[in-house]
């Protein structure tokens, strides 16, 4: 009798373990390809590339009812290279994101933890029709990439949709000494309705450093604006965005010494253009382009264009294969480059072809 009471009590922990796992999702992306990049100091480079049209990622993503209306939320993500097997990032296990939050259908969504900015959700999400990946990624020319693309520490609350808006704020903690020294506020402003959407973001990025030990360290705050537009024709999906960048570490260069022995001091006064278009090719298919401009303000003009097309089909639902060239004119020795989504690039053209899986 004791025998079938605790066999009983053993096959129900199981049950209510296995059910509470039920709501538990893992989720991830496998992307490879054949990079050739040209024009760098590093001379023609070709390799096996990771992420170049989504970094490859696996990630565990959970909820939990908690009746009314609200619920229980968490996400955990890392990224790694499918051409050597690592992390994308050294000793830091879940680097993309990892928080856990609660949502309600009524008052919105709040999380805490390691999340994106609203500033990079409006370029990859609206602003740009290469989703922030491929040779023709906005990332090779707008600032999106360290504390702009996403950040430890912070708070995030997004509201419910009325009406087709809706509204995201981030509050990232410097946790320093003094509180305001590497803080960092974004938000932005969304609509949405049928084929349009539309975002407005902010983000601010104080620079300040402030250890307790010394006097704080004093340094400029880093604005970056973006305003993103997409329009579907059916035909053809286009897509506008200008940014606004001005401050420090508001124009960071990915490889500012692609080019020359020492690297290039990135501007603090930049703006930035983006048109381009995805046409539907039959039922699979869509060809991509854009062109964007930089311009910086400060006086050693050093300005980029970037023009880049590319090609991606579904092989099926969650198969595609991708081809992609993307060219970048460079004035008066300014230093971008043509990367992917995940890496940087080593000079002003590169060519890829890929596969990319999600599961």
């Amino acid at each position: 009798m004791k025998k079938t009471l605790i066999s009983v009590a053993v096959l129900g922990a199981m049950s209510s373990a296995a059910f509470a796992q039920s709501n538990v999702t893992i989720y991830g992306i496998v992307d490879a390809g054949i990079v050739s990049e040209r024009g760098g100091k590093a001379g023609n480079v070709t390799k096996v590339s990771s992420g170049t049209a989504n970094a490859s990622r696996i990630g565990f993503r959970g909820t939990e009812d908690l009746g009314g209306g609200l619920s229980a939320i968490f996400t955990l993500e890392t990224g790694y290279k499918v051409d050597d097997g690592q992390l994308d990032a050294s000793n830091t296990l879940f680097n993309r994101q990892a928080f856990v939050g609660l949502r309600s259908a009524t008052a919105g969504t709040i999380t805490i933890g390691r999340q994106y900015t609203p500033w990079y959700n409006a370029l990859a999400q609206v602003a740009d029709p290469f989703a922030a990946g491929l040779a023709g990624s906005a990332k090779n020319l707008f600032p999106a990439n360290g504390a702009n693309l996403r950040n430890s520490n912070a708070v995030v609350y997004q509201t419910p949709v009325f009406n087709g808006f809706s509204g995201e704020v981030f509050y990232g903690f410097g946790e320093q000494s003094e509180s305001s020294a590497g803080r960092q506020v974004s938000a932005a402003v969304s609509y949405s309705n049928g084929p349009l959407n539309a975002r407005l973001a902010y983000n601010n990025r104080n620079n300040d450093v402030a250890t307790g030990l010394v006097p704080t360290v004093e340094r400029d705050i880093g604005h970056n604006s973006l305003l993103a537009v997409n329009y579907d024709f059916k035909v053809v999906k286009a897509f506008v965005a200008y940014g606004a960048n001005k401050g420090l570490n508001s124009s960071t260069l990915p490889n500012a010494a692609a080019y020359t022995t020492a690297p290039i001091t990135a501007s603090m006064d930049t703006r930035n253009a983006l048109v381009g278009v995805q046409v539907p090719v039959g039922m699979s298919g869509k060809v991509i382009a854009s062109a964007i401009h930089t311009d910086d303000r400060e006086s050693f003009n050093r300005d980029a264009n970037q023009y880049a097309i590319g090609y991606m089909h579904d092989l099926s639902k969650r198969t595609s294969a991708y081809v992609s060239y993307a060219k970048i004119d460079n004035k008066n020795g300014a230093s971008y480059t043509v990367g992917g989504n995940t890496e940087v690039g080593t000079g002003d053209s590169a060519f890829n072809v890929g596969l990319r899986h999600s599961f």
